[in-house]
């Protein structure tokens, strides 16, 4: 039975649901060519408002502190796990509330949207979420220093030209008003440079390549642009040229330097890219740096023996990326050997501990067989997990490669016995998915409270089960059959 509240949220919402239902069911192959058109423009408004609604009930969620009542990790948390968004888009839902939603002090007084002409026109209708997004790109690059007048003409220049442009003319208007606003550069300063900072890697695709983008602070840039004058000059660390001077090379003969730049045909950025795994593979940063999670911070690589022996296929990286066996081949000629044994499970045989925290023996095995957070649906590599014991040190539970997993540290954070916490269980060998850790959700995520596996790092598995399902019903299929109908019973 539902609550009043309930009911009453439901009495809210029937209208909007019937209105979409109905409209889902109507045929549209008598329409006109003009009334097709005039729907799909009454549709996209339709969504623009309801944007605009969104934004509201994301200020509701986080003004009624929500997301703690019910153990959420903060507002994206909850919005991520509640509603199946992307943390991308999570993220972006919170950004849009905050530049554009109306919010209340403690006195219960009602502040307007910091973009309040962008905040109209998205509740008209007239623009959408991602022209409010490019808006509000551009006004982040406004300085600090600019007026307020300045900065809210600005921003009416941007809300009225989306009014009636593309999304994609956005940057190009901001380029324009930024040049009026500060043509000189002169009105930035390191408050401005500060937040506009970032260094974004992105995810790795299919072919193996990450893109990277960002923009770096003069700091950044003066520390930097002296390393690559040497390890990035042309003719270093080239390795297209195995007789490239490499490394930290102390003394380089000079005509052997000139004879290897002759033969460097690699671009600048190709250069700056070399000279940055130059950087990388030497040993003094490894030392300084110590250890990470209680091994050394250093690059740990997994594959199987089938693919040493054929030289093919990939290694897996504790941070959750992939690298050709070749390749890995070669970064673990300098490296000092580790070797595991596991099961035909996939799980490592038994490594016992005594104390509570796990040795870095462990570490690498639980690396190599987990790869990654267990928690369903998170996707954060090795290198950014703690070891959990699945029954807990404080009632018993042992330092045993057979009780320890993986979880990151936000996830680890969820398992608790309060108000929206999770439990972790080792999964019986008469299970779907023996010996591994399976994780069970709080009710306002799933009533149903099953335990479930995380696939997220080992997509091989899944991918496997498909095709035997393929494979078992193309086979049943093909299959004759030993008794078929007589054409008495035939229908």
């Amino acid at each position: 039975m539902r609550s009043s509240s309930e009911a009453g949220q439901q009495r809210v919402t029937d209208p909007l649901l019937t209105a979409v239902t109905s409209l889902l069911e109507e045929p549209l192959t008598s329409l006109s060519d003009d009334a097709v058109t005039d729907l799909l423009r009454d549709v996209e408004r339709s969504t623009r408002m309801l944007t605009a609604l969104t934004n509201r009930l994301t200020v509701e969620v986080i003004e009624r502190h929500i997301p703690a009542r019910v153990g959420a990790h903060g507002p994206k948390g909850f919005l991520t796990e509640t509603l199946r968004l992307s943390g991308q888009e999570a993220t972006r839902r919170i950004a849009a509330a905050h530049s554009l939603g109306m919010w209340h002090d403690m006195s219960g007084e009602t502040h307007q949207p910091q973009h309040p002409r962008t905040a109209a026109a998205l509740v008209a209708g007239d623009i959408s979420a991602d022209h409010a997004a490019r808006i509000a790109a551009v006004l982040k690059r406004v300085p600090g220093s600019t007026s307020d007048p300045d900065f809210e003409a600005a921003e009416q220049v941007l809300a009225e030209h989306a009014r009636t442009g593309s999304p994609d003319d956005i940057p190009k208007v901001g380029d324009a008003i930024l040049a009026y606003l500060d043509p000189d550069g002169k009105l930035t300063d390191d408050g401005d440079r500060q937040r506009m900072r970032a260094v974004t890697i992105g995810r790795q695709r299919a072919d193996g390549m990450s893109p990277i983008h960002g923009e770096i602070t003069p700091t950044l840039r003066a520390l930097l642009d002296p390393v690559l004058a040497k390890l990035a000059r042309p003719g270093m660390n080239n390795p297209d040229d195995p007789e490239s001077p490499s490394g930290n090379c102390e003394y380089i003969d000079r005509d052997a330097m000139v004879a290897a730049a002759a033969r460097d045909y690699r671009t600048v950025a190709q250069r700056n890219h070399d000279g940055l795994i130059a950087l990388l593979q030497l040993e003094i940063p490894a030392q300084r740096l110590g250890a990470h999670r209680g091994i050394p911070v250093s690059t740990i690589l997994t594959m199987s023996v089938a693919d040493v022996e054929r030289a093919a296929g990939v290694a897996t990286t504790a941070t959750g990326g992939t690298i050709p066996v070749a390749e890995a081949l070669k970064l673990a000629e300098r490296a000092q050997p580790f070797l595991m044994v596991f099961d035909h499970r996939g799980v490592p045989l038994h490594f016992g501990r005594t104390k509570r925290l796990a040795s870095a023996g462990q570490r690498l095995a639980l690396i190599a067989s987990i790869r990654g957070c267990t928690r369903p649906g998170c996707d954060a590599p090795a290198s950014l997990c703690a070891t959990h014991h699945v029954t807990g040190w404080n009632t018993g539970g042992l330092t045993d490669i057979g009780n320890e997993t993986l979880a990151c540290d936000h996830c680890h954070a969820l398992i608790h016995d309060g108000p929206g916490g999770w439990k972790t269980l080792v999964l019986e060998s008469d299970s779907t998915h023996p010996g591994r850790t399976a994780w069970i959700a709080p009710p306002h995520i799933d009533p149903t409270r099953t335990p479930r596996v995380n696939h997220r790092h080992h997509p091989g598995e899944l991918l496997a089960k498909a095709l035997t399902h393929i494979h078992d019903r193309d086979e049943l299929h093909q299959r004759p059959r030993k008794h078929p109908p007589s054409d008495s019973n035939a229908a």
